[in-house]
């Protein structure tokens, strides 16, 4: 087993957009200013979109213009992955419509409205893969301030609705049916959206923070138009899956963590339950960012043992599949 240079070179890419990007979007999200993208409009006669995406390769430290390297980097990841979003697209959600956030605190934890800035780049939607491994970061912004409801412990935030969380729940949501459940309550979204279908009996939902709970039920759940099928279960949400049978529920959804940085882990535990269990129609919130996190250790593996007598039993465009991952996920301990 074999792993092309092409390959190397793809992964070594995927590598350096992403770090990239999270300096950008964690340090400097609001760097760029509708001045300097009107100023450059002018200058340049270029549209907005165009100038936007030049201020940010440069806020990346790229110069197309000069570095073959960066242009071509620009080209395979940015131009596919950037874009401008409509607000309306998510202000029309129908829990953005219905619901009403007042500004509560319980002990560590409260609701808050936050916002993007116009032109802050922000995560918008799974990352896309090629079928030469190629991951394209989904990229969005807006071009006036975007609120959204978000809730926090100790001043971070923990659960938002915004273009992401919409994004990245349409799959789950549309698989929903029958008796629901889900872990983890956060803002409630999922449990808004699956209740509006008919084909959904039940939703329970398994939060272990009372304060959270506490939270939900004042505020939130009386907005839901039906939330007599919601039912909110205060536990350990692993504690509660490992006791599941293949009958309690027609589906499942998953949604613990704050992003793949903390969820990794967590998706490991609970597919190795799931495969235990032979539970079926589980859904895991972000799982193809999960999967990409696992594809790059798999590929690291491969590239630190490359005599392993199993690892060459097997091509590395197999084992870099998300088919292959997802087989591979309940078998491994830690990441």
């Amino acid at each position: 087993m074999g792993i092309s240079q092409e390959l190397k070179e793809i992964m070594q890419q995927n590598d350096a957009v992403t770090l990239a990007y999270s300096r950008y979007l964690n340090y400097l999200p609001r760097v760029v200013t509708p001045d300097m993208v009107n100023d450059l409009v002018r200058e340049c006669h270029v549209d907005t979109h165009e100038a936007y995406l030049s201020l940010f390769s440069a806020v990346l430290g790229w110069e197309p213009d000069e570095n073959p390297e960066h242009r071509a980097l620009e080209h395979r990841y940015l131009r596919q992955g950037l874009r401008c979003l409509n607000p309306l697209d998510y202000k029309n959600d129908p829990y953005c419509k219905i619901i009403r956030f007042p500004n509560q605190k319980n002990g560590t934890w409260e609701f808050k409205e936050s916002f993007y800035a116009p032109f802050e780049p922000f995560v918008c939607n799974h990352p896309v893969c090629t079928d030469k491994f190629r991951e394209i970061p989904q990229i969005g912004y807006f071009t006036e301030e975007f609120r959204f409801p978000a809730v926090l412990e100790n001043g971070i935030e923990w659960m938002t609705v915004t273009p992401n969380e919409i994004e990245t729940m349409r799959e789950p949501i549309a698989n929903a049916h029958g008796r629901v459940l889900t872990l983890g309550l956060g803002l409630g979204y999922f449990a808004f959206s699956a209740s509006q279908k008919e084909a959904v009996e039940s939703v329970t939902v398994v939060e272990r923070d009372r304060r959270v709970i506490d939270l939900f039920n004042n505020h939130l759940l009386p907005q839901f138009p039906h939330r007599e099928k919601i039912f909110v279960v205060e536990g350990d949400a692993f504690d509660y899956f490992e006791k599941l049978s293949p009958n309690d529920f027609d589906s499942i959804f998953a949604d613990l963590w704050h992003d793949q940085g903390d969820g990794l882990e967590m998706y490991l535990k609970l597919c190795r339950i799931e495969r235990q269990n032979g539970l079926k129609n589980v859904d895991y919130w972000i799982e193809p960012t999960l999967l990409s996190t696992l594809r790059h250790l798999v590929y690291d593996r491969v590239l630190q043992q490359p005599d392993n007598a199993r690892l060459q039993s097997m091509r590395i465009e197999e084992m870099l599949s998300d088919k292959f991952l997802k087989n591979l996920a309940p078998d491994i301990r830690k990441a």
